[in-house]
């Protein structure tokens, strides 16, 4: 008999067209913040899996894996992964669904939309970078485009 894997940790899509990303953007505990579908894997659940139906949960739309972009440590422990999948959803149009850990009467999901990078906060884009951005052509030949410059927030003239 073979020993199922267990998965623990976090799954997410980056589902992208042109050069926008899906983002879903969360407000709890007076703060808010932009991020890509996904959520805690469930026990008895692949990663794909995982990222698959927290899709369907938070912006109501199907999607197939192309390819794994991430898996990285959890850097607040070390027993749980990040995964990220890059995932094509067609010409779907995606609408703002809920977290079933918090129901719909307490909505931690705000907002679903289509994103450049321009648009997202730069906290926000270090997860994106982390989650495998780069590895989707669009956006590395957009980079290749950007300056050498040093930028970085505390370097800022105010």
């Amino acid at each position: 008999m073979t020993k199922t894997a267990m998965f623990k940790g976090r799954a997410q899509c980056l589902v992208i067209r042109g050069n926008r990303i899906l983002m879903v953007k969360h407000k709890h505990k007076g703060e808010e913040w932009y991020c890509t579908p996904g959520g805690a894997i469930e026990e008895g659940e692949t990663p794909e899996q995982t990222a698959l139906r927290e899709l369907k949960e938070e912006c109501n739309v199907s999607g197939k894996i192309l390819k794994k972009t991430s898996e990285y440590v959890d850097p607040f422990n070390n027993s749980n992964y990040f995964y990220t999948f890059h995932v094509d959803i067609g010409d779907q149009i995606p609408s703002l669904g809920y977290d079933p850990e918090f129901g719909i009467e307490n909505a931690i999901l705000i907002e679903v939309r289509w994103m450049a990078l321009n648009e997202i906060s730069e906290v926000d884009r270090v997860h994106l970078w982390a989650s495998g951005l780069l590895s989707i052509v669009a956006f590395w030949d957009e980079v290749l485009k950007w300056e050498r410059e040093l930028s970085y927030p505390s370097l800022r003239k105010k």
